[in-house]
């Protein structure tokens, strides 16, 4: 693995930082998060207008044709300025398995929306029985879904769900068919994540995809590789604020970061930054190069949500009390990492995988 970028991609992560910077002061990425929507619809149409929801898209749908490490570069920049947006549920989640498994007619109709714009959900079946089921049953016309599906971000602006059964194909269904609820959750994030009901859903046999079970672990691999990312991202923003504010802080007539233990917090969390980053990037470089990750997934959402919060909590610990206040941006970094340490499975869900991979059983 070689993780020098290429021009393109340093090129696409300096647009990225350039933008997102102008629009991450505190009072901008938490307007974004009291607007209706959860994020900034303007800037999603900005975004859309860049390309970067059709960055690991292939041309032929009017995507960029780049790949998913290009576009986890993006979600690593939206990360590290908390900026709240449904790229990751939508670009991520729903785009790369619907390229996958979709029908030629199914990826003709949507790829091309979600490049445009059009804002889609994910919701996966949980396999272990956590996070609500969904039955679907098959009739000659289509399909009848039912069931519950809970923290599904962004689906109360989303125009499709990509819901996967617990059994069946996976299926693209109309958010606004008769018999889907949407009620939002209280969350420590800024996700928005929601409780969507099926009760009686009815769904057209065009709009069901190739597979099923392969479809929510793709989702599951994508979603939690690009997760992540955005935790590396964030990571690396408190570790920049903490030495930033070490160097300014005085007491005892000189800054504290001069103290060997306000260093030593720093030079922790700079090591579980880089171990972030390299376990992070390692399975998104393989996810982007169609090569088998699920170990490496595995070990990377373990270790990076582990990694991250103990980086806030040092932030925390070398800020003092300014830091747990509402308005300084560290308490806005801690909120989110830990709901990004939850999503696609906690550090233990992932750990027993890792060691199943080495011949344990979990």
């Amino acid at each position: 693995m070689d993780l020098t970028l290429t021009e393109d991609q340093e090129l696409i992560r300096a647009t990225a930082r350039g933008l997102l910077e102008s629009r991450s002061a505190s009072t901008g990425a938490r307007a974004m998060a009291d607007e209706p929507a959860g994020y900034s619809a303007a800037l999603w149409k900005e975004m859309a207008g860049l390309g970067w929801t059709g960055l690991a898209l292939p041309e032929a749908h009017g995507g960029v044709g780049a790949g998913f490490l290009e576009l986890c570069l993006v979600v690593e920049e939206m990360g590290r300025f908390q900026i709240p947006s449904p790229l990751v549920s939508t670009a991520v989640c729903c785009a790369l398995p619907l390229a996958r498994f979709g029908t030629a007619a199914q990826q003709e109709r949507w790829l091309g929306e979600i490049v445009r714009g059009r804002v889609m959900s994910a919701v996966p079946g949980r396999w272990d029985g956590t996070g609500g089921e969904i039955g679907a049953v098959e009739r000659d016309d289509g399909f009848v879904l039912d069931g519950t599906a809970q923290f599904v971000p962004y689906a109360h602006v989303a125009e499709d769900l990509l819901v996967v059964p617990g059994a069946g194909p996976a299926l693209l269904v109309d958010a606004t068919s008769p018999g889907i609820v949407r009620e939002r959750l209280d969350a420590v994030g800024g996700d928005r994540p929601h409780r969507v009901r099926f009760d009686g859903v009815a769904v057209p046999r065009d709009r069901a995809l190739t597979a099923g079970r392969p479809v929510a672990e793709a989702i599951d691999a994508y979603g939690a590789a690009a997760t992540c990312a955005a935790m590396v991202g964030a990571a690396q923003r408190v570790l920049d604020m903490t030495v930033e504010y070490a160097a300014e802080r005085e007491q005892f007539g000189r800054p504290i970061g001069s103290f060997q233990a306000v260093q030593h917090h720093c030079a922790n969390m700079a090591v579980d930054v880089l171990g972030s980053r390299f376990l992070a990037y390692e399975a998104i470089w393989r996810l982007s190069a169609g090569l088998d990750a699920v170990a490496e997934v595995s070990m990377a959402k373990a270790w990076v949500s582990e990694a991250c919060r103990r980086v806030c909590d040092t932030g925390h610990q070398v800020h003092g009390a300014i830091g747990f206040t509402y308005e300084h941006d560290l308490h806005l970094f801690s909120r989110q990492t830990a709901a990004w340490a939850l999503a696609f499975g906690d550090a233990d869900h992932h750990w027993d995988r890792v060691a199943g991979h080495l011949g344990w059983d979990a």
